[in-house]
């Protein structure tokens, strides 16, 4: 569990063993269940997720009962309602299990703590918060300037794995299509 996390945080900040057990104490291990909620939306208790095994998804539902998905979180990534966990605000999202899943859970409390007693995990997190906003950068540009089957594409070929742990109907809302267009590619 922790070696995964460990190498992780090693791919950005040189840390020393104790200083990495030291950053883990600040997270809960965390298991869930297939179609298991970690944060519904209205929640007000929000935390950030480390993802060690599993697949989950972030996403909002519109008045008619529409899911729009914003995030998948596999393995080695990060997943939260941001705008709740930063600003003590209400989820707008749901974050749910697409399966069985293991996450670290870490509080705003504690990553505010490790960042300002550690100037390495200051750095890792502006490193991954950085990537997080070029790549959601990059989904909002493709979502504007490709057509279903290049979004379908681009998906495919930055994260292959997601189509094994994914059912299609999940992939299609995540793209913005339908079923039916999906089944078309």
């Amino acid at each position: 569990m922790s070696t995964l996390f460990k190498k992780h945080i090693l791919e950005i900040s040189d840390l020393s063993e104790v200083d990495l057990d030291y950053v883990l104490s600040h997270f809960v291990l965390k298991e869930f269940k297939k179609n298991e909620f970690i944060t519904r939306e209205n929640q007000t208790n929000i935390f950030e997720y480390f993802v060690l095994s599993g697949c989950l998804k972030s996403y909002n539902m519109d008045q008619n009962g529409k899911e729009h998905i914003v995030q998948f979180g596999l393995q080695n990534w990060w997943i939260s309602d941001y705008q709740a966990y930063f600003s003590s605000q209400k989820a707008s999202l749901n974050i749910d299990c697409v399966e069985d899943s293991q996450v670290l859970e870490l509080t705003l409390e504690n990553r505010e703590k490790l960042c300002a007693e550690m100037h390495a995990m200051e750095h890792f997190f502006r490193v991954k918060t950085t990537n997080g906003y070029i790549a959601l950068q990059q989904r909002i540009l493709s979502m504007l300037n490709n057509n279903p089957q290049e979004r379908y594409n681009l998906l495919l070929s930055q994260n292959p794995s997601l189509f094994q742990k994914v059912p299609k109907k999940l992939i299609a809302s995540y793209l913005g299509v339908s079923r039916e267009t999906l089944s078309r590619f």
